[in-house]
């Protein structure tokens, strides 16, 4: 492994223990979830850009991932 995916890897452990720091910890529900959402948000692109390589892809589809993730970030956001 590259230097960089093990830093992203250590980053994205460390996102995962502070989003389950968040839901067992806090107690009000709606900033819980809108932390959560943009932590998630946060490690989905490093996964995506780093791991699977889409910052050599079409720019396409690297909007249309950006734009996926605003319309789901958007639709949960609203339902809860």
């Amino acid at each position: 492994m590259r230097k960089k995916d093990i830093y992203t890897l250590g980053l994205l452990i460390v996102l995962t223990i502070i989003t389950a720091l968040f839901s067992n910890n806090f107690g009000n529900f709606n900033y819980i979830i809108l932390t959560i959402l943009f932590l998630f948000s946060i490690k989905f692109l490093l996964v995506v850009f780093n791991f699977m390589e889409l910052k050599y892809a079409h720019s396409l589809w690297k909007s249309l991932i950006i734009m996926f993730l605003i319309i789901f970030v958007g639709i949960i956001t609203i339902i809860l």
